[in-house]
């Protein structure tokens, strides 16, 4: 890779990371699905006018949103609240990368690599040291939301495969048009009218802070750089580069927010870390395609 894009390279996956330390600052005083819905009506307008749509159907672009916003983040933004920490947030969101390889088995007859598998086994013995780590019930249901929105993100990385769309920045625009709304509702039904009638008392500059760095670094700078990085690089070559993310979020965390992993943690996270980097490697493939999907004609190549 060029210098240049090394350099972009570390800096989206360093802004990836410090993001999940400053949604915490912001959960501070703001509820946390009503930060997400914010986030996600200030990613979307006012660009929306001023970007051009991109050119897949718009059942692509609802499904992305509900999937992007309120079911990845506002999981993640909830299970942070709970006591999750952000640098371990930052990491058990990279578990997609798993759930995204048994999708690709179930939908588009793709193999399983012994590296993959073995990755897979070395992930799951990380989570369960997390969970039994966990040092109460409201912080393991937040572990447990963590893997949901890893689940949901996998998901839409399905819904990109499969829309086919190429203008990543502009549908992530428009996809977030789908979230505010049923954010806000999910709010209103879950607290009542209590988070916004304290809102304007609750915002001051770190929440501010926390909302923009979240709406123009972390989500409009760092999709177009990621989507730049995709377009002059193979998917393979680009792809480890997001190992970075859950190392910035674990360091940027002990600067900001003072908090860093036991002993114990330390061991749970670099098991987690192995295995996401053994599972990126290739391999010979150990596991036979799902032929009922070639035979329905839905198998694709890789992304």
């Amino acid at each position: 890779m060029h210098r240049k894009h090394i350099i972009l390279a570390i800096l989206v996956t360093a802004i990836w990371g410090v993001n999940f330390p400053i949604t915490k600052l912001g959960l501070a005083r703001i509820d946390p699905l009503l930060l997400t819905a914010i986030r996600f009506a200030f990613t979307a307008f006012p660009l929306v006018f001023f970007v051009k749509r991109p050119q897949v159907a718009m059942h692509w672009l609802v499904a992305y949103g509900l999937i992007f916003g309120v079911a990845m983040w506002a999981l993640i933004n909830l299970g942070i609240s709970m006591g999750v920490p952000p640098g371990s947030a930052a990491l058990l969101i990279q578990f997609s990368a798993f759930f995204t390889l048994g999708w690709g088995v179930l939908l588009f007859g793709e193999s399983l690599t012994r590296p993959q598998l073995i990755g897979m086994f070395l992930a799951a013995t990380g989570l369960v040291c997390i969970l039994m780590e966990s040092p109460g019930k409201s912080t393991t249901i937040g572990l447990i939301l963590l893997m949901i929105s890893a689940v949901a993100w996998s998901v839409g990385n399905i819904i990109i495969k499969l829309s086919k769309v190429k203008e990543i920045f502009a549908f992530v625009v428009w996809a977030s048009i789908f979230s505010p709304i049923p954010l806000l509702m999910l709010t209103w039904w879950w607290h009542g009218t209590a988070p916004f009638s304290t809102l304007l008392s609750g915002i001051r500059i770190v929440e501010v802070f926390s909302l923009a760095f979240q709406v123009y670094a972390a989500t409009h700078f760092c999709y177009w750089g990621w989507n730049l990085l995709l377009r002059e690089y193979p998917v393979s070559r680009v792809a480890p580069w997001s190992l970075l993310i859950p190392v910035f979020g674990m360091l940027s965390s002990v600067f900001i927010i003072h908090q860093k992993p036991s002993a114990w943690g330390w061991v749970s996270i670099s098991t987690i870390l192995l295995a996401l980097i053994i599972g990126m490697n290739k391999g010979k493939a150990v596991v036979v395609k799902n032929k009922c999907a070639d035979r329905d004609g839905i198998n694709q190549p890789g992304s």
